[in-house]
């Protein structure tokens, strides 16, 4: 789960590497990326034993049809918030998008995920979550309160709102996909996830290089432009869920922990929030105390009964 964690909280870092690609074509690679990892961890680590009912091609032989849609239709919502959550982070920046959009999502997740799977101490994971709202909270005040050329507008937050709640309802729909006869197992979830995500990422690509939230329009034809540096950087957590110790609730919980990884980035690398005043520091600083607070707080919900 800490991988994942430190995973999903640094991927979004190659969008920024390069200020020349724009969000909408590095998407689209971002997908594809996501669809080619997916292929190759089932047929690699989801094959370590091909007689098992688990193995990858058994599996995706025997599921049912529920759990199929389940999952496709979980990567479609997925890829909408996360499309969103990408076109924030081109308007506001990591250390916004994230905390917003991301923490949106550990909320409404964490709480459709113990719903449909109440595994782990519900005190730890509410109280996490209630912390992780004060920390949404603090970061918007001090995204409002930043002074300067670096201060955008209320676009930002917006977006991030939008791709916080696609991001926070897709995850009970793969949970699903993991329980229940004809179930699916991670490897072979992580594929049909990754097919439903590609099926919303390129009309949502599209329409963003035709009505984007910055810049001038694109075409297709900018996407078959880029070298194959550009393209490369684009090439990110259902195996933790899967354990029963830990429960789906719990691991969605703590992946979206890159929320906190992603504001340090933003933060201390690219260098957001230069130039900001002490009062913006400071809510910062307890932006981070409250995460903190809030995911190990979620971290301690299936240990401590």
């Amino acid at each position: 789960m800490l991988l994942s964690m430190v995973c999903w909280g640094s991927w979004a870092n190659t969008q920024k590497i390069d200020s020349r690609w724009r969000f909408e074509l590095f998407y689209l690679d971002y997908t594809f990326g996501l669809l080619a990892a997916a292929v190759l961890f089932g047929l690699t680590l989801g094959r370590t034993d091909a007689t098992s009912a688990n193995s990858f091609f058994i599996n995706l032989h025997a599921t049912g049809s529920r759990s199929l849609l389940e999952a496709f239709a979980g990567g479609a919502i997925f890829s909408i918030g996360n499309i969103l959550l990408v076109a924030a982070i081109s308007v506001a920046g990591m250390a916004v998008a994230f905390p917003v959009g991301a923490g949106l999502a550990l909320v409404l997740g964490s709480l459709l995920n113990y719903f449909v799977s109440p595994t782990g101490n519900p005190a730890l994971i509410f109280g996490g979550i209630a912390l992780v709202c004060v920390a949404i909270g603090l970061d918007a005040l001090a995204y409002r309160d930043l002074e300067g050329e670096a201060r955008s507008t209320t676009k930002g937050i917006l977006l991030s709102i939008g791709g916080g709640i696609g991001a926070g309802l897709f995850y009970p729909l793969v949970a699903k996909s993991l329980s229940g006869p004809g179930h699916l197992v991670p490897y072979t979830v992580n594929v049909v996830f990754a097919l439903g995500a590609l099926s919303t990422a390129l009309p949502m690509s599209c329409l963003l290089m035709r009505k984007p939230v910055s810049g001038p329009p694109l075409t297709l034809r900018d996407y078959t432009a880029g070298d194959l540096r550009l393209h490369a950087w684009a090439i990110a957590n259902f195996v933790a869920s899967y354990v029963p110790m830990i429960g789906p609730a719990t691991s969605f919980a703590m992946g979206e922990g890159n929320t906190m990884i992603s504001a340090l980035w933003g933060v201390f690398v690219w260098r957001e929030f230069k130039g900001a005043n002490a009062r913006v520091k400071l809510l910062l600083a307890m932006m981070f105390l409250f995460f903190l607070l809030g995911l190990t707080s979620i971290a301690l919900a299936p240990i401590i009964k």
